[in-house]
């Protein structure tokens, strides 16, 4: 046993080294690359004033002066203060976790690299984190599990996330490590297992409010699934205790009860505008832009949104597989920015392919093999779970906007299934097969399977005219929008 434990420990340690090397390539060679997105903007300008002990304030006077070059603020429902405009537009715990950075390295022209070699350490952590829950999941197999780390280890956007200030970085962390914590809880059922589970939870929820669908379920998975009333109740009153001051001072802000964050309107007025596919689009996310108050912009999205349901409700059945489709899309978007707006420069035809097919194929090769490996698991409380985690995280997105990067949080998880198809393959589809069940989960798999390669299919020809331009002579200045 003790052999066994200092074998697994081993390869932790080493596999996240492995992970933070690889991890700082990218940085190291990006020293002096600025920040080229409005949230990466916001974060940074959030991170600052409460670095600054000003609390949490955006658009500060020499940053308004900046923005205003290229957005006109409507500045007449807003009580302007030199410090900036109190916000609640952001969930708070990212840019906090920026204004940890620059407390202690200080917010100078370098304060982007540091952050990034801070982001680093935090994106190498998810490799030993994935391999001990999928450890828990399959604990015969450990074969398996260091493959799921491997694939963490090396998965191209994961590698290449650090780069971006954007609250995946901490969301994805967060995300392992509630579940982690979760399968301990299961396994011992003790309290305080379920209270610290809450507590991340919470945590996570204040990077990313998408995450509320997934605690909620959790609290039924609790209740219903392990039979643990006292239990749920524990994760429910830890959440609590977690978000619910923020909720009130947002509500305290604006005068109204107001979430973790005010953005949902902004959201959803992207997300049904008559214009919009489904998914975040540059024309029709500037119209809420100039608005300074969080509340009124919330107002106006929400109210502009419903009507915009009440007038065609026949879209949204449309707008939710479209959504479905850019979550589960190939992972261009990134991509297709940041070359495209010249931030590296020119990069002939070839090297652009090679490059291209390097940050594309992962993620077909691991969601196809995910479907398969998940058909041939057998399923018990602790895979309940995971399918829970995908569940509360993809529905949200169904409703409201889907982008292709959205689904790098369920990445990690992917992972464990595609390893596990990888380690046993022809022998556990055939011992599958055998039950009715298992030819059930089979063709789903298959089918799966088919949708997806319809939905990249789809994707590369509607884009095909974007794809010829970037992959021309002058495509690192074409300029496409995010």
């Amino acid at each position: 046993m003790k052999q066994w434990f200092h074998s697994e420990r081993t390869f932790s340690v080493r596999i996240f080294i492995l992970a933070l090397l690889i991890r700082l390539i990218p940085v190291m060679l990006s020293f002096d690359l600025g920040i080229g997105l409005d949230d990466m903007f916001q974060y940074d300008m959030l991170a600052r004033s409460i670095e600054a002990g000003n609390g949490y304030r955006w658009y500060a006077q020499d940053d308004l002066y900046l923005a205003q070059q290229y957005i006109d603020f409507d500045m007449s429902d807003v009580d302007y203060d030199p410090r900036g405009v109190l916000t609640s537009f952001r969930p708070p715990l990212y840019p906090a976790f920026l204004a940890l950075v620059y407390s202690i390295f200080g917010t100078g022209a370098k304060r982007f690299f540091i952050a990034r070699i801070v982001q680093t350490f935090v994106s190498a952590s998810l490799v030993p984190l994935i391999f001990v829950i999928s450890k828990s999941i399959f604990p015969a197999n450990t074969k398996s599990s260091k493959v799921t780390a491997w694939i963490v280890a090396l998965y191209p956007m994961l590698v290449i996330y650090p780069l971006s200030l954007a609250t995946e970085n901490l969301f994805f962390l967060l995300i392992l490590t509630s579940v982690w914590v979760l399968l301990i809880a299961e396994r011992k059922r003790r309290w305080y297992w379920f209270a610290l589970a809450g507590i991340l939870l919470g945590m996570t929820a204040l990077t990313r409010s998408v995450a509320l669908a997934f605690a909620g379920l959790v609290i039924v998975w609790a209740w219903l699934i392990l039979k643990e009333f006292k239990y749920a109740l524990i994760i429910l009153i830890t959440i609590g205790v977690v978000i619910v001051p923020w909720m009130l001072r947002n509500t305290l802000l604006h005068h109204k009860l107001t979430g973790i964050e005010s953005a949902l309107g902004y959201d959803l007025y992207v997300g049904y505008h008559p214009d919009s596919t489904g998914t975040f689009q540059y024309g029709i996310s500037l119209d809420l832009i100039p608005y300074l108050d969080d509340g009124l912009r919330d107002e106006i999205g929400q109210s502009k949104a419903f009507e915009y349901i009440k007038s065609n409700p026949g879209r949204i059945p449309y707008l939710m597989i479209r959504r479905l489709g850019y979550f589960w899309g190939l992972e261009r978007r990134a991509l297709t920015y940041f070359y495209s707006n010249n931030f590296f420069g020119y990069i002939s035809e070839i090297p652009l392919i090679l490059i291209s097919v390097l940050l594309l194929i992962p993620f077909v090769i691991v969601s196809l093999s995910a479907t398969f490996g998940i058909a041939v698991i057998r399923w018990n409380q602790i895979n309940i779970l995971i399918v829970i985690l995908v569940l509360g995280y993809l529905i949200p997105h169904i409703f409201i906007l889907g982008e292709d990067r959205f689904h790098l949080t369920l990445v990690p998880f992917l992972a464990i299934p595609a390893a596990y198809i990888w380690g046993g393959g022809r022998l556990l589809m055939k011992e599958r097969w055998q039950t009715s069940s298992g030819k059930i989960a089979i063709v789903l798999a298959i089918f799966l399977t088919v949708l997806l390669i319809a939905n990249w299919t789809f994707e590369l020809y509607r884009d095909r005219h974007m794809i010829s331009l970037l992959f021309g002579p002058d495509g690192n200045k074409t300029f496409f929008p995010y």
